[in-house]
């Protein structure tokens, strides 16, 4: 499979396997099901509450003797209710603890905001409102921690998730060690061209998430915050979509994939699903017209586009760092 050398000198492959919303025992049957497939970047967070079953997989994987820990790319994420200096080390040694890895290969500021954890230390503290107890974010103090990650040997690569343009940039112009990789929602439609130009510019990766429209999501956000009221693209029916992908005799989640690898922007689709964990890896074998990459192009909805705003955290937009207060003005 492809990859991607990064700013780090490390490389990374362009497809990965997604684990939001994956439950314990589906992720660790998927990560070893992609594995088996041919995938080498594995994508998780502590806020999935599936490292473990994840590093299970990988255990299992390396114990039978189908590959190399050299050979893979595991990214996990700094949560948001650890968005603190102090607690970069602890969480980050935690991950490798429940992953059962010496290293990680990527890890990222999983938000930009912070949050305070309540007395169990594994979720975020609420007012008695329902709202989410927000705490001060220092991006300066937790990227040299981050940093120290890297230089003690326990992180190859750092990097950051959900920033916009404005936190990016601000980041930049500060970090030592430049961040390698920006993981952020992006799909047809929601491309981000800005944001894309800058990282270009920056020599930052992109990765997106959500890169088939997580279509999941809004049972997800129904069942576990009660909300109901998102008006979600669904790209994967997109009839422009579909013709494009009857006509190239390919499924339409290899099309939307292919749309952004073909820009050597990174995927990490989310299945528990073994025979949609191989179909979505079957992208390296073709490639999309350029009035086919046009026509995907013009899909693009802008911020309207978005699914995860964050909003199911309720207050969240009262956080200095809340990403995206310029598109609920709009």
């Amino acid at each position: 499979m492809a990859s991607k050398l990064l700013s780090s000198g490390h490389y990374m492959p362009l497809l990965g396997l997604g684990t939001w919303q994956a439950a314990p025992g589906d992720a660790e049957k998927a990560v070893l099901a992609a594995l088996e497939a041919g995938y080498r970047h594995i994508d998780t967070a502590t806020v999935y509450k599936n490292e473990k079953e994840v590093g299970n997989a990988i255990q299992s994987w390396l114990k039978c003797g189908a590959g190399r820990r050299e050979e893979l790319f595991v990214t996990t994420k700094l949560p948001h209710i650890g968005n603190r200096p102090n607690d970069v080390k602890i969480y980050c040694t935690k991950s490798l603890q429940s992953l059962q890895l010496e290293y990680l290969d990527l890890y990222l500021v999983h938000m930009p905001f912070t949050f305070k954890p309540d007395d169990t230390g594994e979720a975020p503290a609420k007012h008695n409102d329902g709202t989410f107890v927000l705490e001060e974010t220092d991006h300066k103090e937790i990227w040299n921690e981050m940093e120290s990650l890297v230089k003690s040997g326990l992180v190859r690569s750092i990097g950051v998730s959900n920033f916009n343009s404005k936190q990016l940039e601000r980041l930049l112009s500060f970090a030592e060690i430049q961040p390698a990789v920006l993981q952020v929602e992006l799909h047809v439609a929601l491309q981000q061209p800005e944001l894309q130009q800058l990282c270009r510019n920056s020599c930052v990766t992109l990765t997106a998430y959500s890169p088939l429209g997580s279509p999941g999501s809004k049972d997800h956000f129904k069942n576990k915050y009660g909300r109901n009221d998102f008006d979600f693209p669904d790209i994967l029916n997109d009839p422009r979509v579909i013709e494009i992908a009857e006509r190239l005799k390919r499924t339409p989640a290899q099309v939307l994939l292919k749309f952004l690898v073909q820009q050597e922007i990174a995927v990490i689709p989310k299945s528990v699903n073994p025979q949609r964990i191989i179909e979505n890896s079957q992208i390296f074998d073709f490639e999309l017209p350029q009035e086919d990459i046009e026509r995907l192009q013009s899909l693009d909805r802008g911020p309207k586009g978005r699914i995860v705003n964050f909003l199911f955290f309720k207050g969240v937009e009262c956080h200095a760092e809340y990403p995206f207060v310029s598109e609920l003005q709009q």
